[in-house]
Parts: structure tokens; sequence; C-alpha cells
């Protein structure tokens, strides 16, 4: 069987108040150590939690001021287009302001030509009628003659024209 001797005693006792140094000594500090390090890793675990939320938010945000970046963008680019459409339809209303005074003017000035020509041609074929009257009557018509003669012939050439000129206005 066992023996138990005085050395068994001694050698637990030993034991026991080994036990309570080094539990104070060592245990103890490594403990806190261990409680230390524990708590670091969970504090650096909750910080990565935190810094991961707040970065899917700051994503979440740039996400959305990209979008409104977008519909802004798209919005300058609908507007830039409308003011572009608002100036081309200026721009050839302009034109078409212009090229109707440039062919009023133009009608102006041909119906200025034309009076101008008609009364050249009214004075030259008054010169012609009187001159040919003369050759056929032998003799110099006094001025009531030549008078009516003109007045006759200007008549006949009036609605001669006038009947030309509304024919080429038809066309």
């Amino acid at each position: 069987m066992l023996d138990f001797t005085v050395t068994f005693g001694i050698t637990i006792v030993n034991f026991v108040i080994l036990f309570f140094i080094l539990k104070a000594l060592l245990f103890k500090p490594v403990s806190k150590f261990m409680e230390a390090r524990a708590a670091k890793v969970q504090s650096d675990i909750d910080s990565a939690a935190k810094d991961k939320e707040q970065a899917k938010r700051l994503l979440e945000q740039y996400e959305m001021k990209l979008k409104d970046a977008q519909a802004e963008a798209e919005a300058i680019i609908k507007e830039a287009r409308k003011q572009a459409a608002v100036q081309a339809d200026k721009i050839v209303a302009d034109g078409k302001k212009k090229v109707e005074v440039i062919i009023a003017n133009a009608n102006q000035q041909i119906e200025a030509e034309y009076k101008a020509a008609f009364a050249l041609f009214k004075a030259e074929a008054a010169g012609l009628v009187i001159a040919a009257s003369s050759r056929l009557l032998q003799r110099d018509l006094n001025q009531e003659d030549s008078a009516r003669f003109v007045n006759l012939l200007l008549q006949e050439l009036a609605a001669g024209a006038a009947g030309a000129a509304h024919a080429s206005t038809k066309d």
C-alpha cells in the first residue's frame, strides 16, 4: 500500500504554497494580459465592423450622389438641347424674315424698275407714234392731235402690259 510519510505532507504543502505564489506572480498577470488581449481583439473587431458599416454608408451616399450627378447631367444636356433647338428655330425664323425682307425689297425694286422702264417706253413710244403719224399724214400734227394719239396708244399698251404682267404672276 501507500506509505504516507512526512515528506509527502511537506511536498503537498510546498505544492500548495508554490501554487499560490505562482498564481499571484504568474497566473494573474498572464490572465490580465490575456483579458487585455481579448478586449483589444474584440475592440479591433468592433472597430472593423463600424468601419465596414461606415464604408457601406459612404458607398451608398456616393452611389446616390453619382445617380444625382448623372440625372443632373442628363437634365443639363436636355436643357442644352432644348435651348439649341430654340436657338436654331430663332435663327431659321430670322433667316426667313431676312429672306422675306430681301424678296420684298427685290419686288419693290423690280416694280420701280418696271415703272421706270414703262415710263421710258411710253416716252419712246410716244415719239415713235408721233413720227409715224407724221409720216403717214405727211404733215406735222398739232399738240392736241399728238396727245390724243399718244393717250390712245398708251391705253392700248397699258392694257396689253397689264394682261402680260397678270399672266406672268400666275406662272
